[in-house]
């Protein structure tokens, strides 16, 4: 679980909170009428711009913001130095043996492509595919995300405009201005919540997550290239430091 995410979220929301109960009760800031606006509004007009099947599919895309694990670098090219001593021992057959211990979809497909015997180019091709398909799917999540931040002050805004017209058509009875007022204020109130502590902070998160992951993902394109060419161990790591800032590489031939 990333422990940033659920620290900022909850940290976000707490001093929100707290802030309010400073000031006054918190059931001040409860009203159902404006959260079916805010949050029935967002989710239908989301529902409208995107197919259902991609606004559902924002469940599973959001999961990445708390429980993706990407690899750390290093991890990929030390792995690489030992595929490619072990191929260049013992021949590429010979890292058959290494794929049930992977949990890297991913880099089981290239390794058992190499193990086939398919040409380097021809997997480089596949891999590469797969990659930018992987795109496709991170920043549809990451838009539909963008998108409903924008949604979610829009219909802030009607509520509000909803509220002013109850209040200034109630103006001869003073009870009803009091709800009127507060389904204007707190329409508002929710939409920019909802845009800016839930909504686009996911969204940049998922950016982040797919281009560390787009990353790890051509190292190890690279990896196995060079690991179906034969080549030297020691190559391959320079190879793969490329992808690494010049702190971080760490050479197990020094």
């Amino acid at each position: 679980m990333d422990i940033a995410t659920v620290v900022g979220i909850v940290s976000a929301f707490a001093l929100v909170v707290v802030s309010i109960m400073m000031g006054g009760s918190l059931a001040l800031f409860i009203n159902i009428p404006s959260v079916m606006i805010v949050f029935g509004g967002t989710l239908g007009a989301t529902m409208i711009n995107y197919p259902l099947s991609d606004v559902l599919s924002v469940v599973k895309v959001v999961k990445n913001v708390f429980f993706t694990k990407v690899w750390s670098t290093q991890e990929v090219v030390d792995r690489f130095v030992e595929f490619a001593n072990k191929s260049r021992r013992e021949g590429i057959l010979s890292l058959e043996s290494e794929v049930p211990s992977l949990n890297d979809p991913f880099l089981v497909k290239g390794l058992q492509l190499t193990i086939d015997g398919m040409d380097p180019d021809a997997i480089r091709d596949i891999l590469e595919t797969e990659i930018a398909y992987l795109e496709e799917r991170h920043k549809s999540g990451a838009e539909i995300l963008t998108t409903m931040a924008t949604f979610f002050p829009a219909m802030g805004m009607i509520g509000t405009l909803i509220g002013l017209v109850q209040m200034l058509a109630t103006m001869d009875d003073p009870s009803t201005i009091g709800p009127a007022m507060a389904v204007a204020l707190l329409t508002t109130f929710y939409g920019a919540v909802a845009a800016n502590l839930v909504c686009l902070p996911m969204a940049g998160k998922l950016k982040k997550r797919s281009q560390e992951e787009t990353l790890v993902k051509e190292m190890i394109i690279s990896g196995i290239v060079s690991v179906a060419n034969g080549e030297n161990p020691r190559v391959i790591e320079q190879k793969l430091h490329s992808f690494v800032a010049p702190s971080a590489r760490t050479s197990r031939f020094e």
